[in-house]
């Protein structure tokens, strides 16, 4: 059974490194056999928060707003790529994700994180983590941290050197977890509707 996994990324930087792990993963993910697209929060383009999606009446969101809310709804799990900004997770990111609430409901989300240095971005995770959950997502366990972004890729977007080699071992349990939760999240939504 093939599951579609967004993957979401928020860095606007000009120079950004997380956008080489975000495509490598929306990789990793098809060759699993699933299907994994890249949303990446600055190519999307949406305003800073003034009116929630919902907020809208019908018919009446941005296009790229509506567009992205059907992607979001119709998928079966997403997978975070934040970036450490001042131990917080990305601005661009954020706004991004709360332009939404009900479409990302009982569905399951995994968190790979990054930066710069060798903390790999776990403390912007942590913070991330709590978002999510209270988002409605039902967050994994397993999280993928990558450190030194800016050698954990060759330039052609392979993994390279120590950290590369960290992700590439460590992806596997990681897409495994992941994968369970959204066969146990449809499951149980195909057994029972969710209580709100």
């Amino acid at each position: 059974m093939t599951r579609s996994i967004l993957i979401l990324y928020g860095s606007y930087r000009r120079d950004r490194q997380g956008i080489k792990l975000a495509r490598w993963l929306v990789d990793a993910i098809n060759d699993r056999g699933d299907r994994a697209e890249l949303i990446d929060a600055q190519a999307v383009g949406l305003p800073m928060l003034d009116r929630m999606y919902k907020e809208y009446p019908k018919g009446e969101a941005p296009p790229a707003m509506e567009e992205l809310a059907g992607k979001i709804r119709a998928a079966d799990g997403f997978l975070f790529v934040t970036g450490e900004y001042n131990w917080g997770p990305q601005p661009g990111l954020k706004n991004l994700t709360d332009h939404f609430l009900e479409e990302w409901f009982w569905r399951p989300a995994a968190i790979a994180c990054y930066s710069a240095g060798p903390w790999s971005g776990v403390r912007a995770m942590m913070g991330w983590r709590d978002i999510l959950g209270e988002m409605g997502m039902a967050v994994t366990s397993s999280i993928l941290p990558v450190g030194r972004i800016g050698g954990a890729f060759d330039a052609d977007g392979r993994p390279a050197g120590e950290d590369g080699a960290r992700l590439e071992k460590a992806f596997p349990r990681f897409a495994d977890d992941l994968g369970w939760w959204i066969d146990a999240a449809k499951a149980q939504r195909a057994r029972q509707a969710p209580p709100y």
